[in-house]
């Protein structure tokens, strides 16, 4: 659970990052399962224009490692607390700034995308995000606006040619004016850290030139009372099982991965 001064900063600021808040071992198995399911050819893995692998969506849906992270009480707990409510998957991805090839993610706000997209009534969702590489300064790391959440909505195009992914992404100018009050950081560190983002904050990334890749697990958890009420966008990219989700104990990932270890040894 949150403690009072780290609920205090992300209501301030619209973010929290807690480092290396899962081990290696569990890391370890998301990370091979991620590899793994790159390499399938299926609708839920998109690719960047060069072919190589930009995101995985609903990857808990079809890989048992990835569905025992869905549900964690470390990606859980902390998002219930937050919203004094249960939450249910809004959606799962594994986005995957690959060496060399990884492209840039515009300048935008999530909230944007699920009010427009998929009839989502309020911000009350979020993203969760799992470092599965090394998220280094120079590797495209996740840039965030502090207090951009505060806001509100802000007017966005919907920007379908600069990626393989379209975006509802805001303009220059706004950006600039965010940006002038509030800074840019870029939450680094080691594999198994957890970043916590307000819905609304304004975040994008730069494209991946290093021979280091980034891969990142994104959560967007949604309080069920908040669930979508017009989607337009596939199952798998926004889902409509608004069950509450059940958490797991806290060492059943762990207890994944030794058995899986144990198997391949």
């Amino acid at each position: 659970m949150l403690t009072e001064a780290q609920t205090h900063q992300f209501h301030d600021e619209g973010y929290l990052f807690l480092p290396e808040t899962f081990s290696l071992a569990e890391v370890a198995i998301l990370k091979s399962e991620a590899e793994q399911i790159y390499r399938q050819q299926r609708p839920e893995v998109w690719r960047e224009k060069s072919g190589a692998p930009r995101t995985a969506f609903a990857a808990h849906l079809y890989n048992p490692a990835h569905g025992l992270l869905a549900r964690h009480p470390r990606m859980i707990g902390p998002v219930e607390q937050l919203f004094g409510e249960q939450v249910y998957m809004h959606q799962y991805k594994i986005n995957a700034k690959a060496s060399f090839t990884g492209d840039v993610w515009q300048w935008h706000q999530d909230y944007g995308t699920w009010a427009r997209d998929d009839g989502m009534p309020e911000p009350r969702a979020m993203n969760i995000a799992v470092f599965l590489d090394e998220v280094m300064p120079i590797n495209g790391p996740l840039m965030l606006v502090p207090r951009s959440h505060t806001q509100g909505v802000l007017t966005a195009a919907h920007d379908t040619s600069t990626t393989s992914y379209p975006l509802w992404t805001l303009d220059e100018q706004t950006v600039t004016d965010l940006v002038a009050k509030g800074g840019i950081v870029a939450p680094t560190g080691k594999p198994g850290g957890l970043l916590l983002f307000h819905g609304n904050l304004v975040h994008g990334s730069a494209g991946n030139i290093t021979p280091y890749p980034r891969k990142i697990v994104y959560l967007t958890l949604n309080a069920v009372s908040n669930y979508i009420r017009k989607p337009t966008r596939a199952e798998w990219i926004a889902h409509t099982d608004f069950a509450p989700i059940v958490p797991t104990d806290a060492g059943a990932l762990t207890r994944y991965a030794e058995d899986f270890k144990q198997a391949a040894d």
